[in-house]
């Protein structure tokens, strides 16, 4: 019996983490359902991206409920996800990331914001391996243009290196994303993955048999 007694902690100890380590993997797993239902959303609305513009991108990053707060100075923060075009035209599996930023303003409260950013080239995601970069300092940004079929915008000639859309209770919300700063989530993919997994690694891989990866994958073709 003390025998038994004494095997019994390290057991429970097991079967807990092992529990712990399902729950975090939940979280990913939930952030990949989240981004799939806005890129769902996205692709269903009569305001979309512009199919000329998607079919020259290489890579997306979708932060679903970002938070984007001003009271007198500014901020924002979000989890996410990235994903870049292999060679074969397919995407690769997503990279978990999170974007953070602040601005000067003089509006007063909070506001949560379903944001994709589209990417003209993947190196500027790719490079980036466990670092981070900033947007509209090392690399320019631009409020995307609207409608399936339209090439119209501020930034007609699409020379800008991201886009940036975004909607507010099913409406789209202008916000400024220069300035923030976007980061891969080790941690998060280290859960998901695996330890030791780079995001140059997943960035490479396109193959799953993860059901949520498959249906985020699903829509971005639907995009």
């Amino acid at each position: 019996m003390k025998i038994l007694k004494m095997l019994s902690v390290p057991v429970l100890l097991s079967a807990v983490l092992v529990l712990a380590s399902f729950q975090k993997a939940g979280k990913e797993t939930e952030r990949i359902q989240n981004s799939t239902k806005v890129l769902t959303t996205f692709a269903n609305s009569d305001e979309s991206i512009p199919q000329d513009l998607l079919k020259e991108s290489e890579g997306i990053v979708v932060i679903p409920k970002m938070i984007n707060a001003s009271f007198g100075v500014g901020g924002k923060r979000g989890k996410g996800l990235a994903t870049v075009k292999l060679a074969d035209g397919s995407w690769s599996n997503p990279v978990f990331i999170t974007l953070t930023g602040g601005s000067f303003g003089f509006q007063i409260g909070v506001q949560s914001v379903d944001l994709v950013l589209v990417f003209k080239h993947k190196g500027v995601l790719t490079k980036v391996k466990n670092g981070d970069f900033t947007i509209g300092g090392d690399i320019s940004a631009a409020a995307g243009p609207v409608g399936r079929s339209s090439t119209a915008s501020t930034d007609h000639t699409l020379e800008a290196e991201v886009y940036s859309y975004s909607r507010s209770r099913g409406l789209f919300a202008g916000i400024s994303i220069n300035g923030s700063n976007l980061s891969i989530d080790k941690s998060a993919n280290a859960t998901f993955y695996g330890a030791g997994t780079t995001s140059q690694q997943i960035f490479e891989t396109g193959k799953s048999t993860s059901t949520p990866v498959l249906a985020l994958k699903t829509a971005l073709k639907g995009l």
